[in-house]
């Protein structure tokens, strides 16, 4: 098997702006809930590059840099390729993060429409990656999908602020990104931190985005790897699981919703789907947004079947 470095296609300095500028493509689908960026990478070309990169961060790379062996493990590390991917990944987030934060609190429904869309269509192209759907795939299917609604209807409107979770969530979310179909920034909003990170890339809370972060390191190290195992091991039973996941999801996301009567607090009381009181206007702009929504993903998904085919 050749090393990570033998594969790595060889560039010029010019070359790693367009990295970069693929970097900012992936950054802002992971912003945005029911967008892959590993869908990103996948339809531009370098989604095994991307995966070498992180799996050369093995125990002979980090046994040279804590024995200070640095340009011995730099030398055999991919760090330019994932220095220009970082860039513009970290561009895309500090800048769109700022807009999306700002949509949020002027038009919630209609945002959350559109990210109904998107996460509708995502698990719809994840379930097109299921090769074959045996009994043991659809049982998973189902069970994850009835698990995940049933899950998000007892989970409160508010997570813990913990910074302990805060660092779950950056792992889990990270783990996501890399997966071409599966959201990050989805992964951020069942957990209920998608607001509060973005938030944190608003008033640029390092403290916040740092346990973020450091999470999804240790994401990228460790549960990442183990995904990527059970995807070769089990492949259609584990996307198919990923799947059902999204399709119960759902129910977070969808984008009318009010507090019961019985209970006060706003902001704190759990929060109930409900369906529209009448048609108007408005109703009509968040179902068309919803329905962009699917076919950007749709959309997408195309693109990356034609430049498959043709490669």
């Amino acid at each position: 098997m050749q090393s990570s470095e033998s594969r790595a296609p060889r560039r010029s300095g010019w070359a790693y702006l367009w990295v970069s500028l693929r970097g900012f493509f992936m950054g802002a689908a992971d912003v945005v809930p029911g967008v892959s960026g590993g869908t990103i990478a996948l339809l531009s070309g370098i989604y095994d590059e991307l995966l070498e990169a992180i799996h050369a961060v093995d125990g002979k790379f980090v046994k040279r840099l804590l024995s200070f062996r640095w340009r011995e493990a730099l030398g055999a590390f991919p760090w330019k390729f994932l220095l220009a991917l970082a860039a513009g990944i970290g561009l895309a987030v500090f800048t769109l993060g700022r807009v999306l934060h700002a949509l949020l609190d002027t038009h919630p429904e209609r945002v959350w429409a559109f990210f109904f869309g998107l996460v509708a269509a995502s698990a719809v192209v994840v379930v097109r990656r299921v090769r074959r759907l045996t009994l043991a795939g659809l049982a998973g299917m189902v069970l994850s999908a009835v698990g995940a609604y049933l899950l998000l209807g007892l989970a409160p409107a508010r997570t813990p602020d913990e910074p302990w979770f805060f660092f779950v969530s950056g792992s889990l979310a990270v783990c996501a990104m890399i997966l071409p179909g599966i959201s990050g920034a989805l992964v951020l909003v069942l957990l209920g931190k998608y607001e509060p990170v973005l938030r944190a890339v608003l008033h640029l809370d390092f403290s916040t985005l740092g346990l973020v972060a450091l999470g999804g390191m240790m994401g990228l190290l460790s549960f990442a790897r183990l995904l990527r195992w059970l995807l070769w091991r089990f492949h259609d039973v584990t996307v198919a699981c990923l799947a059902g996941f999204m399709l119960g999801s759902l129910r977070k996301i969808w984008p009318w919703k009010e507090a019961p009567a019985e209970l006060e607090g706003g902001a704190d009381a759990w929060m109930v789907n409900r369906l529209p009181a009448e048609w108007s206007p408005e109703v009509g702009l968040t179902l068309a947004l919803m329905v962009v929504g699917f076919l950007l993903v749709v959309g997408i998904e195309l693109a990356g079947w034609r430049l498959r085919a043709r490669g």
